[in-house]
């Protein structure tokens, strides 16, 4: 059995159980074989057989590789329904909401798989925090310059540098010069009532 197979297996009050049925179907209509979808996944057979019954509950980091997989969402994964959103986000409609010093503008619709943010980051501010979490980021250097750690490795970005890497690796972001850096900002995050992905800081210090 593959690490990755490994999760508690699912009752009768958990609120991921509304995923299996949602599973097989849009597996089958990917056009893909139960050995297929689980080779994919890095799953057994088994186990994937076993998520699309409801006997075992997928993890969150499981809920999104299977959706790249489907070609789908995390919200139709989970047979979730949504109202019809406007495609286009205007400048004049992008209202700034500031927590911890940082200033975010949404730059994309709600309740989908992807939240795009335009991010203002003061000089000193939060440069200590250490993020980790489930999903994907890509960031764009709009102005200004960014300091990035990945783990172990430290990285200072320029206008029109980007970044692309996964949120499980341990991140940090801090403005380098004291005018601070504005950036774009893309990250993949369940959309849904019945779960809550932390995407908050941990604070704590890099290895």
């Amino acid at each position: 059995m593959n690490a990755s197979d490994a999760g508690p297996p699912a009752g009768p009050g958990d609120d991921l159980s509304a995923v299996a049925p949602q599973l097989r179907a849009l597996r089958r209509r990917a056009g893909l074989t139960l050995e297929a979808a689980a080779r994919a996944a890095g799953l057994s057979p088994a186990h994937l057989s076993r998520l699309e019954t409801g006997q075992r509950q997928p993890s969150l980091p499981m809920l999104l590789s299977l959706a790249r997989i489907y070609g789908t969402t995390v919200s139709e994964l989970l047979g979730e329904t949504v109202a019809d959103r406007d495609a286009i986000t205007r400048a004049g409609d992008m209202e700034p909401t500031r927590a911890g010093g940082w200033t975010y503008l949404q730059a994309g619709a709600s309740g989908r798989a992807m939240q795009a943010l335009r991010v203002r980051v003061p000089y000193g501010s939060q440069g200590d925090i250490v993020r980790v979490h489930p999903g994907e980021e890509w960031l764009y250097v709009l102005g200004g310059r960014l300091r990035l750690r990945l783990g172990d490795s430290a990285h200072l970005l320029a206008p029109g540098d980007s970044a692309h890497f996964d949120s499980l690796t341990p991140h940090r972001l801090a403005a380098e010069d004291h005018d601070g850096v504005e950036l774009l900002f893309v990250h993949t995050l369940l959309q849904s009532p019945t779960a809550t992905l932390c995407l908050g800081p941990l604070t704590g210090e890099l290895p």
